[in-house]
């Protein structure tokens, strides 16, 4: 098993968000309607968004590849709070999942977070996504917060906020 966590190019945008459709019709029909589903995967991952955000400094987006095939992604950037970096995004194709891939994209953005000198690592997860929360509790997350936030159209995003410290040794560090 040849695993390989490297920077997205614009050449991995179109099959980043055609796997963020995959992912997203496997776990979030359960949780929240398809009109939310297309809408959220419209208003974050259009070629056009993702391009620009390939080209921010302050926003890294990564890809995992295993045995040269895309099988997951991560996204983070700094949140202007002190010492904090954001998981944005952290997705594994359903296929895939459960082999210890996530644990790895998680690393990588610990090592990431650490390197700009931050101490805790956060992240936004759907309060139904019970398969992501316990995979996050097991990284050392804890939830912080709950929050829902109206994001358009008549949605809202119903998560929990969780933070992992990065001053510890904490799972998966």
């Amino acid at each position: 098993m040849d695993v390989l966590i490297s920077p997205l190019t614009a050449a991995d945008v179109e099959p980043v968000a055609a796997l963020a459709r995959q992912v997203w019709q496997h776990t979030y029909t359960s949780i929240i309607s398809q009109q939310q589903i297309d809408f959220m995967l419209a208003q974050r991952y259009s070629p056009q968004l993702l391009l620009a955000e390939l080209n921010k400094p302050d926003i890294w987006w990564d890809k995992l590849t295993l045995d040269g095939q895309l099988a997951g992604f991560i996204s983070c950037f700094l949140t202007g709070a002190a010492s904090e970096m954001k998981l944005d995004k952290l997705y594994v194709d359903p296929q895939r999942q459960r082999m210890g891939l996530g644990a790895r994209l998680v690393d990588h953005v610990v090592a990431r977070a650490r390197a700009a000198g931050c101490q805790t690592l956060m992240l936004a997860v759907n309060k139904g996504n019970e398969q992501a929360i316990a995979a996050y509790r097991k990284q050392g997350f804890t939830v912080r917060e709950a929050v829902c936030v109206d994001i358009g159209d008549g949605f809202v995003m119903d998560d929990f906020i969780m933070a992992r410290s990065l001053l510890t040794h904490a799972a998966g560090s």
